[in-house]
């Protein structure tokens, strides 16, 4: 078997496994090329394998498909990726949710949703977003807890989001009760095309100057006025 050393995407080595019957007395020149038919044939495999998932595939899972290394996977959908971002193609292959999928790339999404959306489906309520968004970024949270951070009951919005597949029960509060705890899926992050929820931007961006706030304070304030009754806005009598 020859191992043609690449860098992998976590930097570490991923040798191509090739299958040494047939490998004897071949020059080098004849063993690359042998080794260059492998790797198009499994670059071709994955587009076939992914063309027909409907959810990111694991590394792990197309790394026992293919007979190969996970590392080696990673590095032939990195190349296949790149490829396809040179090329100027309207998809992408990415890495989203721990799997590897196609889709479209964001140049293209106008134009997509003219076809998918083009009002069949309807778009989440600013409640389910500020919801989702609330449970995104504190999970595990309790109902209770997000209605005292939303000021209401949240129980509709939930079963909306969960209908929808965007958040579910992932575990229970050990205190008394046992609250059911909340959190995001798979397809939450499918949906937003990230890999992990390290990836969810950062609030800082989205939290206001200490100025800005100052500023609402004050014009929110309010003075308090006194009413004055008939009588006392009489002047004293005169003797």
């Amino acid at each position: 078997m020859d191992n043609h050393d690449t860098d992998s995407l976590d930097g570490t080595e991923s040798p191509l496994e090739i299958s040494p019957s047939g490998d004897e007395g071949l020059t080098p020149e004849q063993r690359a090329a042998a080794a260059a038919a492998v790797e198009v044939d499994l670059l071709r495999a994955l587009e076939a394998i992914l063309m027909a998932a409907t959810e990111p595939v694991e590394p792990a899972l197309l790394a026992q498909l293919l007979d190969q290394p996970a590392t080696t996977v990673n590095r032939l959908c990195q190349r296949l990726a790149n490829s396809y971002e040179e090329a100027g193609h309207g998809f992408q292959l990415v890495r989203v949710a721990g799997g590897w999928r196609y889709q479209t790339h964001p140049d293209m999404v106008a134009y997509v949703e003219r076809f998918v959306l083009d009002g069949q489906r309807a778009r989440l309520s600013g409640a389910a977003l500020e919801t989702l968004a609330i449970v995104a970024y504190k999970q595990p949270i309790s109902r209770a807890q997000i209605a005292s951070i939303r000021g209401v009951d949240p129980d509709g919005v939930l079963r909306t989001l969960q209908s929808r597949g965007y958040v579910d029960h992932i575990a229970r509060d050990p205190g008394p009760g046992q609250a059911a705890l909340w959190g995001t899926t798979v397809k939450f992050l499918e949906k937003l095309g990230l890999d992990s929820l390290a990836d969810l931007p950062p609030l800082a961006g989205f939290v206001p100057g200490a100025e800005v706030v100052e500023a609402l304070e004050q014009g929110l304030r309010v003075t308090p006025m006194v009413e004055t009754s008939a009588n006392d806005a009489q002047p004293p009598a005169t003797a």
